[in-house]
């Protein structure tokens, strides 16, 4: 069985974070391992408090999992601080993990910031060149990069930037466009893969980033290559997001329960990207 990581905070309502992350890796059909950054008291309505795990204890998580049960993907979520993001990056690096997928959450559905100010150019600068896949939604993209995104021209700008920061390949995701008809880009050294769909009206949106990322990261530790794995995952969290339970008074979770449909991989190699 291949393990798939996640090194993100806890969600105390289930949606999002490491639980989130666990679940999606579960329906994969891989075996979920979790770095723990941060404690957030949290459920549909907003984050109540957060409270960061030290760096210490944080790199003796890794060093736990490098040693007995190394994954063979592995993604970021919440981060909180810069000193976690520093940590993180020195632990990708020391243990050689790949491929690594990077889900620069900085703010919450519910608009709570979750990155601090300071931490968005570590991450940009340690993290952003380790990445075979960045998956910004537009704000995290126009951090990143510095300009506006709110069009399918500047998403296509901002994976192609990017990529000039070092990252093998950029997931723009279009969730935040206008209309009724949106659109994901993934921009890669080799060209761009529009990914079209019609929106899903609902509010059970809590934890749609994380899941998506979750999913790359299984369908990579899987072998499928980056294209196949981000098709994959697109299509269990639009499943996931019409079969949502409807829980909560606010952004509600997915339905991470829906069976997440992998083609035969069984002649697939695992890449790096």
């Amino acid at each position: 069985m291949r393990i798939a990581l996640t090194i993100a905070g806890s969600d105390s309502g289930g949606g999002a974070g490491i639980q989130a992350d666990l679940k999606t890796f579960h329906q994969f059909g891989v075996f979920g391992t979790s770095v723990v950054v941060a404690l957030t008291a949290q459920n549909t309505l907003g984050v109540r408090a957060v409270q960061e795990t030290s760096v210490e204890l944080v790199e003796a998580q890794c060093a736990a999992l490098a040693e007995d049960l190394p994954p063979d993907a592995l993604k970021s979520g919440m981060l909180a601080s810069a000193a976690l993001v520093h940590q993180v990056a020195a632990a990708i690096l020391r243990y050689d993990w790949s491929p690594y997928v990077l889900d620069p959450v900085m703010v919450a559905t519910s608009g709570d910031r979750l990155l601090t100010q300071d931490a968005e150019a570590v991450v940009q600068r340690e993290l952003v060149p380790l990445a075979a896949v960045v998956t910004p939604n537009l704000y995290e993209a126009a951090l990143l990069t510095g300009f506006p995104v709110d069009d399918e021209a500047g998403m296509r700008r901002a994976g192609e930037a990017l990529i000039a920061q070092g990252a093998g390949a950029a997931l723009v995701k279009g969730g935040h466009l206008p209309g009724d008809d949106l659109v994901d880009l993934l921009v890669t050294p080799a060209g761009i893969r529009r990914f079209a769909h019609h929106r899903i009206r609902t509010t059970s949106t809590h934890g749609t980033g994380c899941t998506l990322s979750a999913g790359i990261t299984a369908a990579l530790a899987l072998g499928m290559p980056l294209e196949q794995a981000v098709e994959t995952a697109l299509d269990y969290l639009h499943r996931a997001m019409a079969a949502a339970p409807g829980l909560g008074r606010g952004h509600g979770p997915v339905n991470h329960a829906v069976a997440a449909i992998t083609p035969s991989i069984s002649r697939a190699t695992r890449s790096p990207t």
